[in-house]
């Protein structure tokens, strides 16, 4: 209970409000430094991990360090800090839009907390508080009495395809940070299998993405630890194509980074998408 009221006396202090279904996450760091340490960051990894199924309406991000220093220095640290946590959730596929605060508070006092023991209280400052704001439950919308109009499946639009058509497949999604795809896709794989076997003709290219990484580059694959996410995912598509009965031959894998992200939910960027390349009149 001590630790809980010391914890909300810091967060009041900053000026820093949390909600009744708000998700937090501490990361700890070394004196004067910024680096986060190996233990911390796959806590870290963890935490983002449980965030996989949630609709989040924000990320806030605060850094902080402990009482030694110079103003200007701690604010510049707890800046770095900060700073570096959000790298982490970035190239993890977390988008940075989501994340809305990033800030550098300096340092915490240390009669802010409970605690007898200096060296402990130090240890406690140097850290960067995370906050994760879950969207509130939507509000269901009167249905327009114009109907919509039916938009073709992915199976149909690969039955009726040709050479040079890109097929995305948006209904097969993928864990963050990972190669493998949620239950509810399996079975929608499964159908896009199915077609393929009987479409004998078709030669294509399947094309894996990412979302939310910085400057470009691939994703980490949680597995693997290796940065090629794309091609992972790719892969994993190709590979269960294969088992299902497509032969090899007329398939091809490759990682597309985050060189096209279609905007929008996130989500919908870590995703696969096939590209007919060649099509055998004879067959």
């Amino acid at each position: 209970m001590n630790k809980l009221i010391a914890f909300i006396l810091i967060l009041l202090n900053f000026g820093i409000v949390l909600s009744q279904n708000d998700l937090t996450h501490v990361v700890y760091f070394e004196t004067d430094k910024f680096d986060v340490p190996n233990t911390e960051e796959n806590r870290l990894l963890l935490f983002i991990s449980s965030l996989m199924d949630m609709d989040i309406e924000s990320i806030s991000i605060y850094g902080f360090c402990d009482d030694r220093g110079a103003d200007t220095y701690n604010l510049k640290l707890s800046q770095q800090r900060a700073d570096a946590i959000k790298a982490i959730f970035s190239n993890n596929e977390i988008s940075e839009s989501l994340i809305t605060n990033v800030d550098g508070k300096g340092e915490i006092l240390l009669k802010i907390v409970e605690e007898k023991n200096i060296l402990k209280i130090r240890g406690l400052n140097r850290k960067v508080e995370i906050i994760v704001k879950p969207k509130p439950p939507e509000v269901k919308k009167v249905k327009d009495s114009i109907p919509a109009i039916k938009e073709k499946s992915v199976v149909d639009l690969i039955k009726e395809s040709a050479k040079g058509d890109k097929i995305i497949f948006k209904d097969i999604l993928f864990k963050t940070g990972y190669a493998t795809v949620t239950p509810d896709s399996k079975k929608i794989l499964n159908d896009i299998a199915k077609v393929l076997v009987d479409r004998k003709d078709i030669y294509f290219t399947i094309q894996g993405h990412v979302c939310c990484t910085q400057f470009t580059r691939d994703a980490v694959d949680r597995k693997t630890k290796l940065r090629n996410l794309s091609e992972a995912r790719a892969k994993y598509v190709y590979e269960y194509f294969a088992k299902k009965g497509v032969d090899k031959k007329r398939m091809r894998h490759l990682g597309m980074r985050r060189k096209f992200p279609l905007g929008g939910d996130p989500k919908f960027d870590r995703r696969v998408e096939i590209v007919i390349t060649y099509v055998d009149e004879n067959k």
